[in-house]
């Protein structure tokens, strides 16, 4: 009788580049734009309002720069359960989902709670359907205990 090797591979690891958002950064730019309207439209007096325009748009646009630049990461999570980003191990993933954008929260290294966020623009259907399948699954919440009569 022949003997049948055992062979399980551990399925493959999940590859993911997150980068930074051009939608994102975009839409932090219009919405320091639409602030210094907003605040010029209003009834505040104009020796005040351009000032504070001036720097609402500056700070919408410090945030578009500062999201824009953020370097990019590698996500790697494995058929076993580990994970990792840029080569260091980090802890308790979970992502949640909002339609097509996902939501990762992690612990890295050091014991830092962090996140990222994909947006639609970097995060293409193959490798969301990638993510949604490597990603740990959050257990079901248990039913309430039932009292006796």
């Amino acid at each position: 009788m022949p003997t049948s090797q055992r062979s399980s591979r551990a399925s493959a690891p999940c590859l993911l580049e997150w980068r930074p958002s051009r939608l994102l950064a975009a839409a932090l730019g219009l919405l320091g734009v639409l602030a210094a309207l907003a605040l010029i439209g209003s009834e505040m007096p104009l020796s005040l309002s351009l000032p504070l325009a001036l720097l609402a748009a500056g700070e919408g646009a410090r945030l578009a720069r500062r999201e824009y630049v953020r370097p990019k990461r590698l996500l790697a999570i494995c058929g076993d359960g580990t994970s990792s980003l840029d080569g260091q191990k980090i802890t308790g993933l979970s992502v949640e989902w909002r339609g097509p954008m996902a939501f990762m929260r992690f612990v890295d290294g050091a014991g830092r709670p962090s996140r990222l966020a994909w947006w639609p623009d970097i995060l293409p259907a193959r490798s969301r359907r990638e993510l949604k399948l490597a990603a740990p699954v959050k257990a079901a919440a248990l039913p309430p205990p039932s009292m006796a009569p």
